[in-house]
């Protein structure tokens, strides 16, 4: 089977409405079993994409950039550990949170285009997946591709598990080999080789392999060791900054419920006289009409008795004049 066959329909596929995703994966599928049917299958067996993981797909085709941005960004904060270089990281980290809340906007605006709304929840599974484009390389990859099926997490310590997460992951670019710290002891490779050698020609251990290993357990490797705390550093840094914008953005939020409560309160009074207003435009309504009605009455036998007084008078004149 020629899996470029397969990533390029996948990446049609995956590029395309949730809504309709199964309808063009049965289409697919079927044009693709004219010309080869274990390509067919293999359509046949792409997953949908999760909601959050559609999303992504959607910000990978229709404004990359915004992922090219992490990646780079990632690259120069994997640098930064590597180096244990703490300041670096934790400038990196500020800036990463920027640059995150601008990418969800972003997926935000390419989902609405598309007719449908990420809710919060999807929100997050978004950032945490764009997070994790930043921590690691392989994740990096399968966001890029376009062909993501669920989202992702990663720490920048443990590698995303990226099992099930992309479709086709075979076609995906090799991650390249993370370079070393610049600290790293030369001399350890000969003393694991000598040490090891040492092992192999002294007495065995009496104790069974797996109950040694449980009471001797491995010290991790200095540069491990200070890579974890540069990460730890930075990691804690993150979590005071975002606490405190937190704090902000609550203090802020009571302020705007403060502020929605005085207007309700405002509204209420503001209805409570419009009603008073209306109930006193019904009632001059009504009074207009009343007293309009009485002084036509009124008009009409002002008329009369108008008519009246002029015959009485004709008659008074003929009969003084006759």
């Amino acid at each position: 089977m020629d899996e470029e066959s397969l990533a390029g329909i996948a990446n049609r596929l995956y590029a395309a409405p949730l809504d309709g995703f199964i309808a063009a994966r049965t289409a697919a599928a079927k044009e693709a079993s004219g010309q080869d049917k274990e390509l067919g299958a293999a359509v046949r067996g792409l997953a949908k994409p999760s909601v959050g993981a559609w999303a992504v797909n959607m910000l990978a085709v229709h404004d990359p950039d915004v992922l090219d941005e992490l990646a780079g960004l990632g690259v120069r904060m994997r640098t930064a550990q590597a180096s244990l270089d703490a300041k670096a990281l934790r400038d990196l980290a500020r800036e990463r949170r920027t640059m995150l809340a601008s990418a969800v906007e972003a997926a935000r605006t390419v989902v609405e285009r598309q007719g449908r709304t990420l809710s919060d929840t999807i929100a997050g599974d978004v950032e945490e997946t764009l997070r994790a484009l930043t921590a690691d390389e392989g994740a990096a990859a399968a966001v890029r591709s376009g062909r993501l099926m669920k989202t992702l997490s990663a720490d920048g310590v443990s590698a995303a598990d990226l099992d099930g997460a992309v479709a086709v992951p075979g076609a995906l670019p090799a991650a390249a080999s993370p370079a070393p710290p610049p600290d790293v002891d030369k001399a350890a490779p000969a003393r694991t080789a000598r040490t090891t050698a040492e092992r192999a020609s002294g007495p065995r251990p009496t104790k069974p392999r797996l109950e040694a290993v449980r009471q001797t357990p491995r010290t991790a490797s200095r540069p491990a060791v200070e890579k974890a705390k540069v990460a730890l550093a930075a990691a804690e840094e993150e979590e005071a900054d975002s606490a405190r914008r937190s704090e902000e953005l609550q203090e802020l939020a009571q302020q705007a419920a403060g502020t929605i409560a005085s207007l309700q309160e405002e509204i209420k009074g503001l209805r409570a006289r419009l009603k008073t207003a209306e109930t006193g435009l019904d009632q001059a309504k009504k009074q207009l009409a009343g007293t309009s009605a009485e002084a036509k009455q009124a008009q009409r036998e002002a008329d009369k008795a108008a008519r009246a007084a002029l015959l009485a008078r004709e008659r008074v004149l003929r009969l003084e004049n006759p």
